[in-house]
């Protein structure tokens, strides 16, 4: 007999009105081509004032309605390509240029897709049986480019869950430096390639904790000497796209949930921020987070990243390092078990591993937990994010892909004290691709990055054909029962 979830009869749909203002080039983005920068600045300035205050007016007429401090923006970007021609710009003109430098990116334009869910901070103002959740959502726009949003649920009372309004404008984060422990600099400049004695001098003279830009400033300081190595310009190079692969990303106060999006902000990740795994994380002395992994793609590469925040206004990223985090697909344990936090991951490209931390940052080696076997997952499987607490063991949803490259969601159940011992198998999938599920961006897909229990019935948000976000469910015990012995 197959155990499957229940579709919950909600869904949610990529909206391309929500869209972000950003800083545009025109010529870089096009593959072999040079900035074009100079050119159609000097287009711009040889119009008459006239021109150029109507065209401003009718700019902020415009947009303005879908970014609020639009005019801040474009005054901002025009004073970037200012210096080009080192030009006086009239407020009008500013305006203008700016806007001249400016694009649209619709975030979710393409697809929207593989969310996780976790409870919310704020469970203020619920009926009995209701629990608010955050969910996370991997949105792709133009480009294929990747990055972070979120909105929210309630879920129940019973077998109820309800989507809340995805708020406009969108808003993006102020960026800040991120921290660095010298120790963690030096494995992240070791594992990011050859470091040299270039980077180990820039190391020493760092103190035992310091920002980002205290790195600049004691590459500065090197003795020229070094400078005139043959591989310092590569060195330095690394070192710098190293040290800023750590930052903060904080929004307004006045924010919702739903209006923030983390866009890539670190050349490691400029082509992506993709697949979150969020979890709360308790240490072991009782302390509170949230946590993610996420995939940084910098359209060549792919490493995992962490994510930390305690109210989802503040974000600290992290480099971690190990042989886990040089691929994707990263879920953490939410908490400590036999003194050690661990993550599961797919470090063959095939099979459900795990690995330990003793800081949450440097990773050991993986050992495998669960592989494929079966026709729905003979081609690969892995982790559908972080394992859930449960009395019977540590519930684990894996996905699996058979033919045709059709994704399915199955489950697992690990020993609570050795969870490196799988002691219970789902042998059907749980959630696999109906027929109206088979078209879309990615076909044949549903994918989920993290499921959530609330009174004692498992929760499944999950992407579906790349596109769309539905939710599943089905009682714990259910669950449980329908499972094997491994």
């Amino acid at each position: 007999m197959n155990t499957s979830a229940s579709d919950a009869g909600v869904h949610l749909d990529l909206d391309p009105r929500r869209v972000v203002a950003q800083l545009f080039l025109p010529g870089d983005s096009t593959p072999g081509s040079s900035s074009r920068t100079q050119g159609v600045l000097e287009r711009a300035l040889a119009m008459s004032a006239d021109e150029v205050a109507a065209a401003a007016a009718a700019v902020l007429r415009r947009f303005q309605p879908r970014h609020p401090d639009l005019p801040e923006l474009l005054r901002r970007n025009a004073d970037t390509v200012r210096a080009v021609l080192a030009a006086k710009l009239s407020p009008d003109q500013e305006i203008f240029i700016g806007s001249i430098f400016t694009a649209e990116f619709a975030v979710e334009g393409a697809a929207l897709c593989n969310p996780s869910v976790v409870a919310h901070p704020n469970q203020d103002d619920l009926e009995p049986g209701q629990l608010r959740v955050v969910v996370s959502l991997r949105s792709i726009g133009e480009g294929h480019l990747s990055s972070i949003q979120f909105c929210e649920a309630i879920i129940g009372p019973g077998r109820r869950w309800e989507f809340q309004p995805r708020e406009l404008p969108l808003v993006l984060p102020q960026r800040a430096e991120g921290r660095w422990r010298r120790e963690h600099l030096v494995r992240a400049l070791e594992s990011a390639g050859p470091s040299g004695e270039l980077a180990h001098s820039v190391a020493l003279a760092l103190p035992e904790t310091f920002g980002s830009r205290a790195v600049e400033l004691a590459v500065q300081e090197l003795p020229a000497v070094f400078m005139s190595q043959p591989a310092a310009r590569s060195q330095l190079e690394a070192i710098r796209v190293v040290a800023g692969s750590a930052y903060r990303a904080t929004f307004a106060p006045g924010t919702s949930l739903s209006q923030r999006v983390l866009l890539p902000a670190a050349d490691e990740e400029s082509r992506g921020v993709e697949d979150a795994r969020f979890v709360g994380f308790t240490d072991a002395t009782g302390q509170f987070d949230y946590r993610a992994t996420y995939t940084a793609y910098d359209g060549r590469g792919i490493a995992t990243r962490l994510l930390v925040t305690n109210d989802f206004r503040t974000f600290e990223v992290q480099r971690m390092t190990g042989t886990p985090a040089e691929t994707k697909g990263m879920a953490l344990f939410p908490r400590p078990v036999g003194g050690r936090l661990l993550a599961l991951g797919r470090g063959d490209g095939e099979a459900v591993s795990l690995s330990s931390s003793t800081d949450g940052l440097d990773w050991g080696p993986e050992e495998p937990v669960h592989g494929p076997g079966r026709i729905w997952d003979l081609v690969q499987g892995g982790n559908c994010g972080s394992p859930l607490e449960t009395d019977w063991g540590w519930l684990v949803l894996t996905h699996g892909v058979g033919p045709l490259r059709a994704y399915s969601i199955g489950a697992v159940l690990l020993d609570l004290d050795d969870p490196g011992r799988v002691i219970a198998i789902l042998p059907t999938p749980l959630l696999e691709p109906a027929e109206d599920d088979w078209e879309g961006y990615v076909p044949n897909v549903v994918y989920t990055c993290g499921a959530i229990i609330h009174e004692q019935t498992l929760w499944i948000p999950y992407g579906v054909a790349d596109c769309r976000v539905r939710v599943a469910s089905i009682p714990l015990a259910e669950l449980i029962a329908g499972m094997v012995s491994a």
